[in-house]
């Protein structure tokens, strides 16, 4: 198995997923995910996190070729959801006489995940708190709890002699580990998908990691990161803060006959001709909403565009909104666009969402049209160009 970055002693056994349709059963992933785990082989070997039990069967290949008939004296658990912590039974099968390293939280919520956590001793336990150490030989192991990123019972581990930080679920991204593509657009949409409504806790995690001499950060999904890793800080400390990471304006439209759309082209057509650096056009009825959610965080400005829709919006767009608020959506301008027919309340529903989020500006005029677009709401969405751009 690979060594991580120069170290001799660190191995990835981790699994790449390249069979799921829907990541959590709700974020497509079409290039797969990986499941990362770990070995660091000393004079006490510790195993770091396991993996979904989709990937069970080749992890524990992994596992007992890395071994190479040793036996393992600790597994550290730094995070229960199922995708890492899947695969404890059977390690706990394989080898009952190593020991669990968690905290607190770890072992009060163990009993959720493993049927047979009432049988495990306390000798078999290892319960960690802040700033904790765990001595393997020459490497050491220092715990740092990382509430709420994005569960309660988060820790992350710096191993001191080779500078390496087993940062959970923080710096991941969506896509096996063989796939070819930029990592900010996956780790972004991974980010604001998953994490995006703890940036306070994300943010103390960083500040806790800005402490460490860190030469590679290894995550529970995506690339080992071992160079330039200020750019990955950096664009982590940008996303925690929900400062918009570029200038721009996504339009997200949901439109039922196509008369919406048309406006919102024309919209953005208007902003092009006006300099907007980035103008994004997305159809909410037919993307990825995973993407548009990451794009409305990525730009600092945002147009919504909706039909009105049983005295209400359209679904798709109320959906998005429902998302963007549970991420905590912020620091952001908005335009507000609406069509209807004969009552529009597309525009009501819209502000009312965007009114219970922080810092949210929404600029004036909201735009009505009604059915098709006419000569005298060009006007008006040209005047709703100029205002998100002012």
């Amino acid at each position: 198995m690979a060594t991580v970055g120069n170290s001799k002693s660190i191995y990835y056994i981790g699994v790449d997923d390249r069979d799921i349709d829907l990541f959590e059963s709700q974020y497509i992933v079409p290039n797969g995910i990986a499941y990362n785990s770990y070995v660091i082989l000393d004079e006490k070997i510790a195993v770091m996190d396991t993996v979904d039990v989709r990937g069970q069967q080749q992890w524990e290949e992994n596992l007992v070729k890395t071994l190479d008939e040793k036996k393992p004296d600790y597994l550290v658990v730094s995070h229960l959801e199922p995708d890492h912590a899947g695969s404890i039974s059977r390690f706990l099968e394989l080898y009952p006489d190593a020991k669990l390293v968690g905290n607190a939280k770890t072992f009060a919520m163990l009993p959720q995940f493993l049927e047979n956590a009432g049988n495990i001793s306390e000798e078999k336990i290892i319960t960690v708190k802040e700033g904790d150490t765990l001595s393997l030989g020459e490497h050491t192991l220092q715990f740092f709890m990382a509430p709420m990123v994005h569960w309660p019972e988060v820790m992350v581990t710096y191993e001191q002699k080779e500078k390496v930080l087993f940062s959970a679920d923080g710096f991941g991204k969506f896509g096996t580990l063989d796939t070819d593509e930029d990592w900010a657009c996956e780790a972004r949409r991974y980010y604001f998908n998953i994490c995006g409504k703890y940036g306070a806790p994300v943010a103390a995690l960083l500040r806790k990691a800005a402490t460490l001499d860190i030469s590679v950060i290894c995550p529970l999904h995506g690339p080992i990161l071992s160079e330039n890793l200020e750019y990955y800080i950096g664009k982590y400390q940008t996303w925690s803060s929900y400062q918009p990471e570029d200038e721009g304006v996504l339009i997200a439209y949901a439109s039922i006959h196509g008369n919406t759309k048309k406006a919102a082209e024309k919209l953005a057509e208007l902003l092009e001709a006006k300099g907007a650096k980035k103008v994004v056009l997305s159809d909410l009825a037919r993307e990825d909403m995973a993407e548009v959610i990451e794009d409305a965080f990525r730009y600092d400005k945002m147009v919504v565009a909706a039909a009105s829709y049983d005295g209400g919006v359209f679904p798709c767009m109320e959906s998005f909104l429902a998302h963007l608020k549970s991420k905590a959506y912020q620091k952001r301008t908005v335009g507000v666009l609406e069509n209807g027919s004969w009552a529009p309340s597309a525009a009501r529903v819209m502000k009312e969402y965007l009114s219970g989020m922080k810092d949210v500006t929404v600029v004036e005029p909201v735009v009505t049209i009604r059915s098709t677009m006419k000569e005298e709401d060009v006007t008006a969405i040209e005047a709703l160009a100029d205002a998100i751009l002012s």
